[in-house]
């Protein structure tokens, strides 16, 4: 069975209408979930949380996606 892991972060942002982070050491990990429908309950609670600042964003990131086993090792991988 494959897993679909998510990460769901947030932060305040530098301007609302970007994605870069005001402080990146702020950044706030909610956590990785099995799944998109947890990940996004997670997200979803956060963003809630945070609706009255402007600045605050939350995200949804498909780890699963990031590396694909079919792939061959880059040669980072390979020096482990």
């Amino acid at each position: 069975m494959t897993q679909r892991l998510h990460l769901v972060f947030g932060g305040e942002l530098v301007k609302p209408t970007e994605t870069a982070f005001k402080n990146v050491e702020d950044i706030h990990i909610v956590g990785i979930f099995p799944n998109y429908a947890t990940a996004f309950d997670a997200w979803k609670n956060e963003a809630q949380r945070t609706v009255d600042n402007a600045h605050m964003r939350y995200f949804i990131a498909h780890l699963h996606r990031l590396r694909d086993e079919e792939t061959p090792a880059s040669p980072t991988e390979e020096l482990g």
